[in-house]
């Protein structure tokens, strides 16, 4: 257990202190996570709406909670009362449910535009013309209860580093071309999360504001 605090000690002093840490705790123990808060991690995030759910109930109210995995329509409303963050918003579809659950819980909920940029095919996410779509809909002209701060993306699982920042240039190229174009007087479009455990050096570097961080924070599942 004792790992774990000197993991965190170890990745914060590599992290410059503009970019946050999510911690993410998707299948670790309450006590992990405890851990982990009491080390002075306020955000955590994690993948499932139904592993979410019990943790908050179970942890200190002043966690951070993020959704970071992707996020079924009818899954929102078991989370949509305390989550922070939906950083894997993939579709207007799920954008609406999520506007829908905010109002009838009387709040606004932080999202990001999650983007496909891997060669992976398994990756969920959107490509620049869907993200224009949504940005340009009607739909998305009406929600009160949603806050789009910006775009998430996964790099392609590889050690080959210079495709992976290919990649991450790409999310940031896309983030600078919407900001000028649709959220140029908005200071709220401003999140970048890109970098995991295996590529968070890079991500910075790259101009990620947010990054995701379990195994190298908690080690192997």
């Amino acid at each position: 257990m004792v790992q774990i605090t000197s993991n965190y000690k170890k990745i914060l002093d590599k992290i410059p202190s503009h970019v946050k840490l999510v911690a993410i705790s998707k299948n670790k123990t309450v006590d992990e996570v405890l851990q982990l808060y009491n080390a002075g991690q306020q955000i955590f995030g994690e993948s499932k709406a139904q592993e979410l759910q019990p943790k908050y109930e179970k942890l200190p109210k002043d966690i951070i909670w993020h959704m970071v995995g992707h996020l079924q329509r009818n899954k929102v409303k078991y989370i949509a009362p305390f989550v922070d963050m939906i950083e894997s918003v993939d579709s207007l579809k799920l954008l609406k449910e999520i506007d829908k659950e905010a109002t009838k819980n009387n709040r606004v909920i932080k999202c990001l535009l999650q983007m496909h940029i891997a060669e992976e095919e398994t990756k969920f996410g959107l490509s620049m013309e869907e993200i224009s779509e949504i940005l340009d809909s009607h739909d998305f002209k009406q929600m009160e209860n949603v806050s789009v701060m910006g775009l998430m993306g996964m790099a392609t699982f590889t050690e080959n580093e210079d495709q992976v920042r290919k990649e991450f240039k790409n999310l940031k190229s896309t983030f600078d071309k919407l900001k000028d174009k649709y959220f140029k007087s908005n200071d709220a479009f401003s999140e970048i999360s890109m970098g995991m455990s295996n590529d968070y050096l890079i991500g910075i570097e790259e101009g990620s504001t947010m990054v995701r961080i379990g195994t190298a924070l908690f080690g192997g599942r």
